[in-house]
Order: structure tokens, then sequence, then C-alpha cells
């Protein structure tokens, strides 16, 4: 009988209640669960999924090199923020331990056009101790695999096109916070806006200081042009504040975002390769009204042209299934900082 994978919960939110759940049903066995917030640090988290005990409690963060040592988890699933800057702590942690890691932070899913510099310090560490680490979710399929799958029966592709819906409402706070919900139009165009209004020269600049804030698209494209082969010429994001006639309440923020404020974004990223295919994708995150709901559409253009929709995909779900289902992948990988598009295919995993 093979030994079970050991997994170790880094971050026990409104996304962990899926992708502990999704481990459990799969057959991984969790071995500990690490937070910051102090009413859930000492609850099992069996609690927190709303099930009998099963003797695996939530550690601090002080704690959990301790606790991480003393377990020795084949991988750790991190649920926590949206920038790789704020998991330098966890990646760096699971590296220095020899612990293969993957997380939902959605820049970690190409995080090499945004801030190499931390990239490069995670995979040389990760390298130096034989683990893999690498970022996942939604994405991988969505905006990732699904639309190569269609460039793989094109005979010739001018344009690649993409528009993905969200509400920030699932996600919790920090991607809330990340797409200007609730500012003004005026603190969303000084906190927001102002970053896309630079040139390319002062953008490289600040992506080699680690300072950058993409937006989701930015990685995508990325990881998008890595997966096809394609040499980045140039590339570029615009971020735009959505609004509502009325107001919203959003429980998440904790706030009413009142009518004409920023309910979220829009942020295009439009990428230039050498091979003469352009790449123009956005996403569209916010506080969603009672009419609207999730769409993600994709246009490969050129011989055919091909359009795929997906209507009211559940992304929440569909986000923590891939991160589960990805698990095996990221354990057989070469060591370092690995991403996705290079792990292959994802596959339907029946169990683990």
């Amino acid at each position: 009988m093979e030994q079970k994978i050991k997994a170790i919960q880094y971050g026990v939110g409104k996304m962990s209640i899926y992708t502990m759940r999704y481990m459990l049903e799969k057959g991984i066995e969790i071995v500990g669960a690490v937070d910051i917030n102090p009413e859930v640090i000492g609850k099992d988290i069996g609690e927190i999924l709303g099930q009998e005990k099963i003797g695996v409690t939530v550690t601090s963060t002080e704690s959990a090199k301790e606790m991480m040592k003393a377990v020795k988890p084949d991988i750790c699933i991190i649920t926590t923020r949206s920038l790789i800057s704020e998991l330098e702590e966890p990646y760096m942690l699971c590296a220095e331990l020899g612990i293969n890691a993957i997380s939902t932070c959605e820049e970690a899913f190409y995080p090499q056009n945004s801030n190499p510099t931390l990239t490069n310090k995670i995979d040389e560490l990760a390298k130096k101790n034989n683990c893999t680490i690498t970022g996942t979710g939604y994405q991988d399929i969505y905006w990732g695999q699904l639309i190569t799958s269609i460039a793989g029966s094109t005979q010739k592709i001018t344009k690649i096109k993409g528009s993905s819906s969200y509400n920030v409402e699932e996600y919790g706070i920090a991607l809330a916070e990340a797409h200007g919900a609730g500012l003004t139009l005026d603190e969303f165009e000084k906190q927001i806006a102002t970053a896309d209004n630079i040139s390319e020269e002062e953008r490289n600049k600040i992506i080699e200081k680690g300072e950058f804030a993409p937006s989701y698209m930015w990685n995508v494209n990325g990881w998008l042009c890595s997966k096809l082969g394609l040499t980045v010429i140039s590339q570029t994001q615009k971020c735009v504040p959505q609004t509502y006639k009325e107001d919203i309440y959003s429980s998440t923020l904790g706030m009413t975002v009142k009518a004409g404020d920023a309910t979220g974004m829009s942020a295009v990223v439009t990428t230039e390769t050498k091979e003469g295919i352009t790449i123009e994708s956005e996403c569209i995150g916010k506080v969603y009204a009672p009419d609207e709901f999730d769409k993600n559409v994709w246009t490969v253009e050129g011989e055919p042209t091909t359009t795929i929709t997906v209507e009211k995909p559940s992304t929440v779900e569909l986000t923590c299934a891939t991160v589960v289902n990805r698990i095996p992948d990221v354990i057989k990988a070469e060591a370092g900082y690995v991403t996705t598009e290079k792990l292959g295919d994802l596959q339907y995993k029946l169990n683990m």
C-alpha cells in the first residue's frame, strides 16, 4: 500500500474550506494547519470544516517552522494573499525546510515577469533543498490550458483575446482590496491606476525592485507566451474602476460601497510578441450587483477563429480543485520555482 501524501494547510480562510475538504476526500492526510487569526489558532480543522475533530489544530505563524519540522509534510498548500511578495515568508520557509509548496496566489502563477528578483531567490533556495514551489488556481485551466488547447487546433494565430469576470466577495479581503473595491474614484486613481501611467523603462525598474503590482492577466499573458513558445516584445496594463448605480453592501469589506464608487476594477493587459501574435486579456473583479455573474470568454483569432464561453463557472471550487489535483505534479517535479506550464497538462485525480 502506498504511503499517503501528507499536507499542511497554510491560511485557514474561505478558500481553505474547499482545499482541506478536497484533500481529505482524495485521501490526502492533513498533518498541520497555520494561520495568523487568533480566533482560529488552536481550533481543530474538523471544527472549521463543520465536521468531527480529526486531531489537527491550527498553529500560529510564529510556531509554523517548529510544527512543519516535526510533521514532515510532502507539500504545503498556501491560500492567503494575492502578491508573491506577501508570500515570501511561507514560500521561503518551505524552501528552507525542503517542503514542496503550491499556492492560490495569483501572481505566483507566473511571477518571473512581475517580480523576478524574489522568484529567483525562492528558486535558488528550493533547488538547494530539493523541493518545488509553484502557484496555480482557476487560471491554470480557464485562462491557460483551455486557450493553449484551442491554439493547438488552429493553423494560424494573429491574436488571442480573453475576458474573465469574478466576484471579489468570494475570495476574501486581500483580493477585494487589491481590486480597489470600496475606494472613491479619486482614491482609485491615486492608489491603483497611477501605477499604469509610467514608461516601460520606469516599469522595468519597479519590476526589478519587486515593487510592481501586476493585474492577474499580467502573469497569465506571461504563462501563455511561455507555453506557446512566444517571445515577448512589450507588455502594458491599464486598470479601470468599475462602478454601480446603487449602493452595494460588501460583507468581505464589511462596508457599503456607495453608488459611483469603485466596486472593483477591469484590468486589460496587452502583450506584443516577436512572432506577431498579440495577446489582449482582461480580468474584471468587483463586488457583484444582484444580476451579475462569473463569465469567461476567450477568442483565438486566425485560421480558423474560435471562441469559447464559460458562463457561471464555480470559480472558487474550480480554483481549489485545481490546487488539489496539481499536488502530485508538484511532488514529482524538478526542484526550484517551477510554473505549471512546465508541469504538463492538468489531469483529474480520482484519489491520491
